[in-house]
């Protein structure tokens, strides 16, 4: 369906996963700001979520491969920052702002410490040809491939969009 950006879940398990990640934020004490149902239609669909959450909840702090997005407050970009980096994976982050200064911050060696570090673009998985491999617990690491001797350096994609649309990945696109 043309405009649609999210599909299904990978399977009963995910959605299980999601309900569970779900019932865990609200027994903390956090608050479900947006979605969190599990779609009562065919296939693994779910809803996305805004939920939010305090950073050193283990819910937080585990990879939970569904569509919700934990919010925290912070002061200044430095204490966001990090709050991201305190977490144990770093495939892939975003900051959304307007403020050159900070899209450069965050993609600076004092930013975001994941192996793709995003502006104004979504959180997403690897693209082709950009520095890859994850940072911390995510991804299989650089030291495999052809670029080990990167291993020694910080290499990071940084993407930044200005425009008014919101590209994805790899140019893909839903529907028709």
């Amino acid at each position: 369906e043309s405009g649609v950006l999210l599909g299904p879940l990978i399977d009963r398990a995910a959605v299980e996963a999601y309900r569970k990640a779900i019932e865990e934020v609200k027994q903390a004490g956090g608050k479900v700001l947006y979605g969190g149902q599990v779609l009562g239609q065919p296939g693994y669909f779910v809803e996305p979520a805004i939920v939010q959450a305090e950073n050193h909840w283990s819910i937080v702090q585990r990879e939970t491969f569904a569509p919700i997005l934990y919010v925290m407050p912070f002061k200044a970009l430095d204490d966001a920052i990090a709050l991201q980096n305190a977490v144990p994976q770093g495939l892939s982050s975003a900051i959304f702002t307007s403020d050159v200064r900070s899209s450069e911050r965050f993609t600076s060696t004092a930013g975001s410490d994941c192996g793709i570090a995003n502006v104004n673009i979504g959180t997403s998985g690897a693209e082709i040809g950009g520095a890859f491999g994850g940072e911390k617990e995510t991804g299989g690491g650089r030291e495999a491939g052809s670029d080990a001797w990167k291993a020694y350096m910080r290499r990071q994609t940084n993407t930044t969009n200005w425009g008014d649309d919101l590209p994805l990945a790899q140019g893909i696109q839903f529907g028709s």
